[in-house]
């Protein structure tokens, strides 16, 4: 019996000691695990603090050859020299913005996928073109606000806007206005138009060009347009521009009055900026934000951006986040006036 009992004793410290060799082992293994997963942090970190070690894309949400475009290849090009890294640029068009959009979304959160953001984060979300909306992405910084400009050909009737307006009132959806495309920045200030002065346009949405060339062919009264997109025709004298929807007169257009000075309450403007998909380090962000801020302060950024009819306006990333939700209801209430608001 006593033999038993001490084989009981002998077997019963044996398990005991596995038990405490397997216990030791696991925390071994949890503290390996730990710092394993520091190390990744930390890795992170210097990636971000290294930041950029490569070069970046720029995503544009439309065509080669755009204001949209030649703005961003400027931006890109002096950030580019900022950075210490170039910065290329892609076009990725379609759906209003929301093909760039989702592209850029669906990138890794790192700061070497950026897109050239405007108002078109929001007009494409509510038109129905994407399941996402701004907040998928974290400002970076504003740059740029480009007024709307009302055009007609050099030869039409009209010399004042007020001149314009009178006639569109009296003759009710006669008036055939252009516009990039449904439900685009630009026809939204043909309907912001409609309501401050009580006229009713007929509204005609155009691909990129399409509006400038139809106005010059006649099919259309008027063209609203960026004053980029319709610059060249203005200085070769086969379009004038009426009144630009900007607080300011354009540097450019000097002899182009702003609504407001015309007694009509229009004020409107498309803003772009750089913005990166959400949960982008705040390191990358902020040093992606000091290059963006030098490129508004670049002489020869600003006087590109004056002869493209853009004023440089720069917002930091955080105020350039409010600023986004604001304008974001604000679309959101002119795209529902039209039937356009889909979400």
């Amino acid at each position: 019996m006593k033999n038993w009992r001490l084989k009981g004793v002998a077997l019963g410290l044996a398990a005991l000691l596995l038990v405490l060799t397997l216990s030791l082992a696991g925390c071994g293994g949890s503290e390996q695990a730990k710092e394993g997963t520091k190390g990744s942090s930390q890795g992170e970190n210097k990636a971000a603090i290294d930041y950029p070690t490569k070069p970046v894309e720029m995503t544009v949400l439309f065509g080669a050859g755009s204001g949209a475009d030649l703005l961003a290849r400027k931006v890109a090009e002096i950030a580019g020299k900022e950075l210490g890294q170039p910065i290329s640029v892609v076009n990725r068009t379609g759906a209003g913005g929301a093909t760039g959009y989702t592209y850029v979304k669906g990138q890794k959160a790192d700061g070497y996928n950026i897109v050239w953001n405007s108002n078109s984060i929001n007009t494409a979300y509510h038109a129905g073109n994407m399941n996402f909306d701004y907040k998928a992405f974290s400002g970076v910084a504003e740059l740029t606000t480009e007024p709307v400009s009302i055009a007609v050909k050099a030869d039409a009737p009209w010399k004042d806007i007020n001149e314009f307006i009178d006639y569109a009132k009296k003759n009710p959806g006669k008036v055939r206005i252009g516009n990039s495309g449904k439900g685009s920045f630009t026809h939204l200030a043909a309907v912001a138009l409609e309501n401050k002065t009580g006229v009713k346009f007929t509204h005609v949405p155009f691909g990129q060009g399409l509006a400038v060339s139809s106005l010059l062919g006649g099919q259309i009264e008027a063209s609203s347009q960026l004053p980029a997109e319709i610059m060249s025709q203005v200085k070769a004298g086969q379009v004038r521009i009426l009144a630009v929807t900007g607080e300011e007169r354009l540097k450019v257009l000097p002899d182009v009055p702003t609504f407001k000075e015309k007694g009509i309450d229009l004020t409107l403007s498309l803003w772009r900026g750089i913005a990166v998909p959400a949960g982008t380090p705040e390191a990358v962000i902020s040093k992606l934000e000091a290059a963006m801020k030098k490129v508004t302060e670049n002489e020869e950024f600003k006087k590109f951006a004056a002869e493209m009819g853009a004023n440089i306006e720069f917002r930091s990333a955080k105020d350039f986040d409010k600023f986004i939700a604001q304008q974001d209801q604000e679309l959101a209430s002119l795209m529902e006036q039209i039937g356009m608001k889909k979400q």
